[in-house]
């Protein structure tokens, strides 16, 4: 058992995320669609008690700059809108105040405004740890703000931890797809201490509960709060970061929150990359390429109704927000871009993509793979050498073997048993390594790491009763929402097809939950480098929250340094 470590705050009995609060008995929607709920929040007991709003900081995180060795945004939200809004950071030269720049949204459902801070800390010196304070004029806890540290990237090729997993939801278990797992989550995070996280999208699930949507945000913020106002969690959007009413691809709530590198297109933070040592890490907005309508969606009868107070109009039955091509292909060429920069980038030997979908899954009961990832940059990944990605969406843990290419015109149509071209991704070898090391420069390797903390465990997987063999759903085309059995309901149909998973490598079948450890070893001139992957699994966790991880295997990967 990994044991918690004494550094990790025990949360109050005022603010814990897992104490009961107005939040809790608000009414969800159902996970398979959004369905209609109260157009207001309710008052409650808790109400009369609460204090007044004011700008205490609260949902802090880190997240790192355009040069991670020099740069950390520290960010939050406040209850209401701050006066002065402030981190004071100590450096060994004595220390400095660093004014926050403000953002706002007003959800487009039940009509609260959510009020953010952003403090950009530039000029650090790398590799080093630094003390740090936020607070506000209206800060009710001025007197004793809320304080943490934080290190700085390396700079040049050295030694680095980091850590991921998607899927996260909240500890908050009335939210719809929350589970008291996500705090354990979070707490191994701190376990491990790495450098930075990386969140693979699905962070909260606001979406399922559309009359609260800020504030199952804030119970995530809060929960997270644990480990990444100590060092930067690095997100990626998934589908269940895309809202009603909230921007036009529904990413307002996202974007408000997160300050990320900047990625010089018109569509700022919801994709970057950035470089530590020797890796350049690449996060990806996938919903722009998949083929799955998996957003936000209301199933009926009867229609989504926001607040008044917004102007909003009712969204009636079996809208989707289907926001595929939404870039219009400005995401892929800024991809194609910054892979062929970072191929030919001497000081580059690893190349790390994230984004939430999969385009290698043979999940039985979740999403499967997409074939339009497939298309769009799989390609990609092959022609300037990825190494490693690293997705969620489906709630469990499968490693492909190392691939490159595919193959065409093997998948199978599941409605009409006719033969369809789902672009088999190849695998370059289907066997342990003798030496016990996958070469990357030959293929390469694909993780699902989606077992934060949701509810929604889906550790099953596909098999072709026919063979025996692994088998995996794909989804070829837009899956649309169609009329469902009850009248005036909507659903959304699975994948379109099936073929042999002949990509996969292992599966775990026994929970879920887990977390992924990574410990990138720079090499010597000359010499190889390495990253070793460590995936450690909640067994138990599908029964009930634990906070036991144990190790389900390890995996190394590793080539010639540059």
């Amino acid at each position: 058992m990994i044991r918690r470590p004494a550094s990790v705050p025990a949360p109050d009995t005022e603010s814990s995320p897992l104490s009961p609060s107005r939040r809790e008995f608000l009414t969800g929607a159902g996970a398979t669609g959004l369905a209609a709920t109260a157009s207001s929040l309710p008052f409650t007991a808790a109400d009369a008690k609460a204090l007044p709003a004011d700008g205490t900081p609260e949902q802090i995180h880190l997240t790192w700059g355009d040069d991670p060795a020099s740069t950390v945004v520290i960010s939050w939200a406040s209850p209401a809108q701050a006066v002065n809004p402030r981190v004071q950071l100590h450096r060994p030269s004595g220390s400095v105040v660093v004014h926050a720049v403000q953002r706002t949204y007003t959800d487009g459902l039940n009509g609260q405004t959510v009020f953010t801070y952003h403090a950009k800390l530039d000029g650090l010196k790398a590799g080093s740890t630094f003390n740090y304070a936020v607070t506000a004029d209206n800060d009710r806890s001025r007197a004793r703000p809320f304080s943490a540290t934080f290190q700085t990237a390396p700079r040049d090729r050295a030694a680095f931890r980091w850590t991921s997993y998607g899927d996260l939801a909240t500890p908050v278990s009335s939210w719809v797809l929350s589970s008291p797992q996500s705090r354990y989550a979070v707490e191994a995070v701190e376990r491990f201490k790495p450098l930075f996280h990386l969140l693979n999208g699905d962070l909260c699930y606001a979406n399922l509960n559309p009359s609260a949507q800020p504030s199952v945000w804030a119970d995530f913020g809060r929960n997270v709060q644990v480990s990444a106002a100590q060092r930067p969690w690095m997100p990626c959007p998934g589908n269940h970061e895309i809202e009603f009413g909230n921007g036009v691809q529904g990413f307002d709530a996202y974007l408000t929150r997160y300050s990320l590198p900047n990625n010089g297109t018109a569509f700022p933070g919801l994709w970057y990359r950035f470089q530590i040592g020797s890796a350049v890490f690449i996060s990806l907005s996938a919903d722009d390429v998949i083929y799955q309508d998996s957003g936000a969606f209301v199933a009926g009868p009867a229609p989504l109704q926001p607040a008044p107070s917004t102007g909003n109009a009712a969204i009636p039955p079996g809208t989707s927000l289907y926001i595929h091509g939404y870039s219009r292909g400005a995401q892929t060429q800024w991809l194609e871009a910054t892979l062929s920069a970072a191929a030919s980038d001497d000081s580059v030997d690893w190349i790390i993509v994230q984004m939430h979908q999969d385009a290698l899954s043979s999940s039985k009961n979740g999403n499967g793979s997409d074939k339009g990832i497939r298309e769009s940059w799989l390609p990609l990944f092959d022609r300037y050498g990825v190494d490693l990605v690293l997705c969620g969406h489906d709630h469990d843990y499968e490693r492909s073997w190392p691939v490159r290419g595919c193959n065409h015109h093997v998948g199978q149509d599941i409605a009409t048993g006719m033969t369809v071209d789902t672009c088999q991704p190849r695998p370059v070898i289907t066997q342990e390594p003798g030496d016990g090391q996958f070469d990357t420069t030959h293929g390469t390797i694909h993780l699902i790491l989606g077992g934060g903390g949701t509810s929604a465990p889906l550790d099953a997987y596909g098999v072709n009763p026919s063979t025996g063999r692994s088998q995996a759903k794909v989804i070829t085309k837009a899956n649309r929402p169609v009329p469902g059995a009850v009248a005036g309901t909507f659903a959304k149909p699975g994948a379109d097809a099936v073929e042999e998973a002949i990509w996969s490598a292992r599966r775990d079948t026994l929970t879920g939950y887990g977390i992924a450890v990574f410990d990138l070893d720079p090499g010597s001139a000359h010499g190889k480098t390495s990253i070793t992957v460590h995936y450690y699994h909640a067994p138990g966790a599908d029964q009930a929250p634990t906070s036991n991880y144990e190790l389900f295997e390890t995996v190394i990967l590793a080539k010639n340094r540059r």
